[in-house]
């Protein structure tokens, strides 16, 4: 059987890959099991700092959700329950992910698949993409805590066209309504995804992962600082990464994070 998801380390970046060509890389449940498995083991190597989520390749960054598995597993109230659980966790997984995540878009970004973009920190587009959310296609409400992410990224007005139409965006029209933050022509997709990661790698992990999480603070309704960000931040100067950044302004040379 043909690993449909797995990961691949390249430096101080990792790779999901979706390795499902033949369905428009459309995640299965099994996949979305499997989702927060890999995150767990990406986060478990201290010297990865970023996460990239893409496609095997041109063909599509997500589909969706497998909706050839609805009738079996999303049909009855109790397994609708259950699916949506599943699912919801594995994206919230991903979205609360320690470090800082990309997802390189290419072709299809639809409905489950555009879910998982929106949890990642960062969406850089090639410019045959398209993207959406088809869940009024379907007859499904779509539910709250995707909807939230996806209006913090558009606003209101622009996340109910969304929905209400199910229309799919370009990635030129994502750019402008701030859904996707880079295009890039096809064939350069890789490598600008590749070197903005980079350009992310080579900071202090102390401070990227700890700005992630003063951000998501703020997303998640925190107003002022709470005990554990108030530590967080305290904690980042005494860290090593700090005395290298001091060390490496003060000598007028690059910093050398470990």
């Amino acid at each position: 059987m043909t690993n449909e998801l797995y990961w691949e380390k390249d430096g101080a970046t990792a790779s999901i890959i979706i390795n499902r060509p033949h369905k428009k890389n459309a995640f299965s449940l099994d996949m979305f099991r499997k989702l927060p498995i890999l995150i767990e083991e990406i986060e478990n190597d201290p010297t990865i700092r970023v996460l990239i989520i893409k496609g095997v390749d041109e063909t599509s960054f997500a589909a969706g959700a497998d909706i050839s598995e609805f009738l079996e597993l999303r049909f009855s109230e109790k397994k609708a329950n259950e699916y949506n659980i599943i699912t919801l966790q594995s994206i919230d997984r991903l979205y609360r992910c320690d470090i800082p995540t990309i997802a390189q878009i290419q072709g299809l970004a639809i409905g489950g698949g555009l879910e998982l973009a929106l949890a990642c920190d960062f969406r850089i587009a090639a410019e045959n993409s398209l993207l959406g959310i088809t869940a009024s296609k379907l007859g499904i409400v779509y539910n709250l805590s995707s909807t939230k992410r996806l209006l913090d990224v558009i606003g209101a007005s622009k996340t109910k066209e969304l929905l209400f139409t199910g229309k799919l965006l370009s990635a030129s029209e994502g750019k402008e309504i701030g859904l996707v933050d880079y295009v890039y022509h096809s064939p350069d997709i890789h490598s600008e995804t590749q070197k903005f990661a980079l350009s992310i790698a080579e900071r202090s992990s102390v401070s990227t992962t700890g700005i992630k999480k003063v951000v998501q603070a703020i997303l998640d309704g925190e107003q002022e600082e709470n005990e554990y960000i108030a530590q967080l931040i305290l904690d980042s100067f005494h860290s090593d990464d700090y005395k290298e950044g001091i060390a490496a302004f003060l000598e007028k040379r690059k910093p050398k994070f470990v």
